[in-house]
């Protein structure tokens, strides 16, 4: 501990339990390096931070080492992680802490304004903790289905391994903090609003009970870098801002994929063909360090102990996109190395949550095919599975991985899923076979009436199970408020292309169609095409016909739902705790917060005017993202602050119309 003290230029012979007041900047400084729970249990009371054990798994000449300028990577880079150099930026400062985030490595929330800077120079990579060893990690990947080659963090500085005194092991990393061996041309950096909205959605993941890695600050800075936010040819400047993410470990499916000989479409091939010796100390470091259970049950057949890691990783990778499809969530670039190998949510860009029920909803405006539509969540995460199964070739035969995967993924998606489904729609009972057909009729009914994903199934809670309720015409009237107007849907089906562009595309397809299947627009000018023959119909609805018609839909769907929930009544003996019972599940699994777009946009706006308390009040919002039961504490701050309408605004309630001109990409 004197040591560590000594490297931050805290004097080590004050104790924790100082007897005479420190200067501001060593009282700061005790944030991180003399508190009991804080640093103490990090580095000196049984934890330490070190590097992975496979860190240095490299051919000779990997890259250079120099720790004092820019870290380069040679030709012919064969390593896993490889050192480089932190990029200070000028005036770092704190956007925003997570508590519960940064519980997990014994810190809790700064104690004064000076920790807060302190906080502000060691998570944005000004300064190192003692121990780290800034690297860079090298990996592969599939992008857009196509093999993309070598890739590596671009713009993430590894930092060590934190081993806690229960056995807990967290990496840390600093997302934006320059540029690595792997920013091909880049600068490294990310900006406030991409930022923002990684670090929100890090925690509020993790809140809503979904398998994620952790974001434990957001520091920004008077560093700032030229971005063409939507490519149109109109940059700016904007702030250069780190985020200090958290996860067991951020290996991924891509790591895998350094071994990848030449492939057959792209002709692109991996940094280390033909070095299945690293790719076997892979294996070993990630079977027994995170999935020691395996380790331990298969230490004498090596074939038979990556098949059940593949098994596991198979199960939990259905286990994540179950709970992806079921609150809404929409990743938007599921390319392999972006999937985790622990099965957790990681890398968050273009994401978003469904606002009206849409299956082929796409999040990134830069997917023109849908490829990573919401609706092809399940199917993307099994493909990215097979190509996982064949980069353990040979430690795995290919054969077997492809059983496993055949056995596994659906049947535990399917699993997973209705089981969480039921618990959305109380259904506490019983598992009947018929509850498939509820849900997609439910699920059907949604989308044919642009209902509130998120709110729509909150709101099922309150419905009055008797059927004589003098409450059903309110519940009714609710629900249809959760539906899309008119207006709602007319902005939704607003034609994208000049008429002109779609005319001659079209003319394309009928005198050159191999010209236009070249051109890979099909799928594009599908989706226009059905946005044209939506408008014409929504010009000829009026707002009391549209109604109508949701009545009709939801009133035979509620009628379904009734029928079923007087079964699963018959099933209980107490009708009272049944019910008590049901409306508890349900508030347990449908949140009444998620991170809409236009949410996060409030916060980011109300940041790039050096307001960051709207962040703070957003972090905490997520964090109790699920309904309030009668005498807790309220709601905090649950309205957006300056609605872009002038009007408050719930951030429950459905959002406004200018939300869905949101572009993410």
């Amino acid at each position: 501990m004197a040591a560590y003290r000594a490297a931050l230029g805290v004097r080590s012979q004050l104790p924790d339990s100082c007897p005479r007041p420190l200067p501001p900047v060593a009282r700061a400084r005790l944030y991180l390096v003399g508190r009991r729970h804080g640093a103490r249990a990090l580095l000196a009371g049984g934890a330490a931070l070190r590097q992975p054990r496979p860190a240095r798994a490299a051919r000779g000449g990997a890259a250079s080492r120099s720790r004092g300028r820019p870290v380069r990577a040679a030709p012919g880079a064969r390593g896993l992680l490889h050192p480089r150099a932190a990029h200070p930026m000028r005036q770092p400062r704190l956007v925003a802490l997570s508590e519960p985030a940064l519980a997990l490595l014994g810190l809790g929330a700064p104690p004064a304004r000076e920790a807060e800077a302190e906080a502000a120079l060691f998570f944005s990579g000004n300064a190192l903790l003692p121990g780290a060893e800034p690297a860079a990690h090298c990996y592969c990947g599939h992008q857009f289905g196509q093999f993309a080659g070598q890739l590596g963090d671009g713009a993430a500085m590894y930092l060590g391994e934190v081993c806690t005194a229960a056995g807990e092991r967290w990496e840390l990393q600093l997302k934006g903090a320059g540029p690595t061996p792997f920013s091909r041309q880049a600068d490294g950096r990310k900006v406030l609003r991409s930022s923002i909205r990684e670090f929100l959605c890090s925690e509020a993941m993790f809140h809503l009970g979904v398998p994620t890695t952790r974001a434990g600050a957001c520091v920004t800075s008077e560093s700032t870098v030229v971005r063409d936010v939507f490519y149109d040819g109109n940059p700016k400047y904007e702030q250069c801002t780190v985020v200090l993410r958290i996860a067991s470990t951020f290996i991924r499916f891509g790591s895998f994929e350094i071994f990848k000989s030449a492939d057959e479409h792209t002709g692109r091939a991996g940094p280390s063909v033909g070095r299945n010796d690293i790719r076997v100390q892979l294996l070993d470091y990630v079977i027994s360090s995170f999935y020691p259970e395996i380790q331990a049950a298969h230490a004498s057949d090596r074939v038979q102990r990556n098949a059940a890691f593949f098994r596991e990783v198979t199960r939990r990778t259905a286990w994540m996109v179950a709970e992806w499809q079921c609150v809404g969530f929409c990743h938007g670039v599921l390319n392999t190395d972006n999937m985790s190998i622990l099965g957790l949510t990681i890398d968050y860009g273009p994401f978003g949550f469904l606002d009206r029920y849409d299956p082929d909803h796409v999040c990134n405006a830069s997917d023109n095919t849908g490829r990573y539509a919401y609706s092809k969540q399940p199917e993307v995460c099994k493909w990215n599975l097979q190509k996982l199964a064949e980069a353990l070739q040979p430690e795995l035969p290919l054969e077997l991985g492809e059983a496993i995967l055949a056995e596994e993924f659906d049947a535990e998606f399917q699993r997973h899923y209705m089981q969480k489904m039921r618990r959305k729609l109380g259904l506490v009972q019983l598992e009947l076979e018929e509850d498939r057909a509820l849900v997609s009729k439910l699920l059907e009914t949604m989308h044919l009436t642009g209902a509130d994903f998120t709110n729509t199934f909150f709101l099922l809670s309150s419905f009055p199970v008797e059927l004589e309720s003098p409450g059903l015409a309110e519940f009714l009237a609710r629900l249809m408020e959760q539906c899309a107007s008119l207006e709602e849907l007319r902005l939704a089906f607003r034609p994208q292309m000049d008429p002109r562009q779609l005319s001659m595309m079209l003319m394309l397809a009928q005198s050159n169609p191999q010209l236009f299947a070249l051109m890979g627009t099909r799928a594009g000018i599908a989706r226009e095409l059905e946005r044209v023959e939506q408008q014409s119909r929504l010009e000829q609805l009026s707002m009391a016909e549209l109604q109508s018609r949701n009545q009709g839909h939801w009133a035979d769907w509620l009628q379904a739902y009734r029928a079923r929930l007087d079964k699963d009544l018959e099933g209980a003996g107490d009708a009272a705790a049944w019910q008590a019972e049901r409306v508890r599940v349900m508030h347990a699994n449908n949140p009444k917060y998620v991170l809409r777009n236009y949410i996060a946009q409030n916060a980011i706006e109300a940041a790039e005017r050096g307001d960051f308390s709207e962040v703070r009040r957003v972090l905490k919002l997520l964090e109790n993202p699920y309904h309030c039961e009668a005498g807790a504490a309220t709601d905090p701050e649950a309205t957006e602050a300056d609605g872009a309408d002038g009007r408050q605004r719930s951030y429950s309630s459905k959002p406004p119309l200018w939300a869905a001109e949101l572009c993410v990409t």
